[in-house]
């Protein structure tokens, strides 16, 4: 299964959307252009270029394959004419550039049409080349590799708000690269241990704070949030804030520790707040204020007691992500049997919605799914039973300043668009 969709990312304008699979591949869809005729075509998104990112590699040292599965893809603000994105899989960080050509020089001097040599005695006179038109093509090329700096497996990256520097993290490390430099990258934070028996806790995502570009975040397997500041050291092995709510010993299980590691990590567009996703809830936090969320929203509570089965089969330690819309009002998350959950900041209302194929014609309305815990069950509700856990929504993007989102469903892509009236 190659095609199943391992990140989901809408560029800074939302005109394109790009997916990166298990395969390797980054699929980019653009944005249909309003027409006079067509009014209501606005926001389908069509194929605008695919190409294969990573490849399958080995490493002899360690006599371990490196999958070319995408991890994860963040795009460049736009500068000129062409889009930059950084792709990552587990161990290689790439840049890619994703140009537009329309037109093509004839007329070489020293080639023929086919792009042979010509006889240096045949040349007689001096051509000057043209540019004709020719069908638009959509090329992607890498500009730079960035590799051999993790030991362990890459599950972040993140562009830094001065444009110059992005950083990877793994389990343990997080590296600032410039984007010039390919060959060097500096390690900011480090938690391994001198002995890794000792090994406690493991980091689990990072992000640059969107305005602040000495600021960032890192989250731990432990359900614990760093926030660091880059001015205060060169190696942030010391936090500048540490955001931890106390455990409730009334919920207290063997599985405790495993549901509270936090899956990901996203500072709201103000920069004010940060959002963490863990396998149960979804909370918020104000950056003021370390000792408790200021928001915990339950994204499927009727799983607390399927823990043991959720165990049996791995899927507790499925890693879901989170994602504001475009003024932090609203977020959104996964869930299992196609379910994705959004949560209304404002008013407190929340509505579960299923992406399948079944029920997503295009333009239908999609209906709030009810699942039901224990007692009757209501004609239009879903029992927790007979809920399917190999369909799971990991991975949603929500378009930056429009209701669009992109929820990847296995190896489907769903766009869903807020009804215009």
């Amino acid at each position: 299964m190659t095609d199943i969709i391992s990140t989901v990312e809408f560029n800074h304008t939302g005109e394109l959307l790009a997916t990166g699979d298990k395969g390797g591949r980054v699929v980019i869809f653009q944005r249909e252009q309003e027409s006079k005729n067509q009014p209501h075509r606005r926001g389908e998104y069509n194929v605008y270029s695919t190409f294969q990112s990573h490849e399958p590699e080995f490493d002899y040292l360690k006599s371990l394959e490196i999958e070319e599965k995408i991890n994860k893809i963040r795009w460049l603000p736009q500068q000129n004419a062409a889009y930059f994105l950084l792709s990552t899989n587990d161990k290689t960080v790439k840049l890619w550039k994703v140009s537009e050509r329309d037109k093509r020089p004839e007329g070489y001097n020293l080639k023929d049409e086919d792009g042979r040599l010509r006889d240096p005695s045949m040349i007689t006179m001096l051509r000057v080349p043209v540019l004709r038109p020719m069908d638009l093509m959509v090329e992607a090329t890498p500009r730079r590799v960035f590799a051999n700096a993790h030991t362990y497996h890459i599950n972040s990256i993140s562009v830094n708000s001065d444009y110059e520097t992005y950083m990877s993290a793994d389990d343990l490390r997080i590296n600032l690269w410039n984007f010039e430099i390919t060959n060097q990258s500096f390690n900011i934070v480090d938690i391994k241990p001198a002995n890794m028996e000792e090994l406690t806790e493991v980091i689990t995502a990072a992000e640059f704070h969107p305005h602040h570009c000495n600021t960032f975040v890192y989250s731990s397997s432990k359900g614990t949030i760093r926030l660091c500041d880059m001015r205060t050291s060169a190696l942030c092995d010391r936090h500048a804030k540490f955001f931890e709510e106390p455990e409730d010993p009334s919920n207290r299980s063997f599985f405790s520790e495993i549901i509270s590691s936090i899956s990901d990590v996203k500072f709201s567009h103000s920069g004010r707040y940060i959002m963490t996703r863990d396998y149960l809830t979804v909370k918020v936090w104000d950056l003021n204020m370390e000792n408790r969320p200021i928001e915990t929203y339950q994204v499927h509570d009727y799983l607390r007691s399927k823990l043991c089965s959720l165990y049996e089969n791995d899927c507790i330690f499925d890693k879901f992500e989170c994602v504001w819309n475009g003024s932090d009002s609203v977020i959104m998350t996964g869930s299992y049997n196609n379910f994705f959950r959004m949560f209304d900041r404002n008013t407190k209302r929340d509505v579960t919605l299923e992406a399948s194929r079944e029920n997503s014609k295009p333009r239908a309305i999609l209906k709030p799914r009810k699942v039901c815990v224990g007692g009757k069950r209501r004609k239009d509700e879903i029992s927790v039973d007979s809920l399917d856990f190999s369909k799971k929504i990991l991975h949603t993007a929500w378009h930056p300043s429009e209701n669009i989102i992109a929820v990847a469903a296995t190896n489907n892509l769903y766009i869903f668009q807020d009804k215009v009236n």
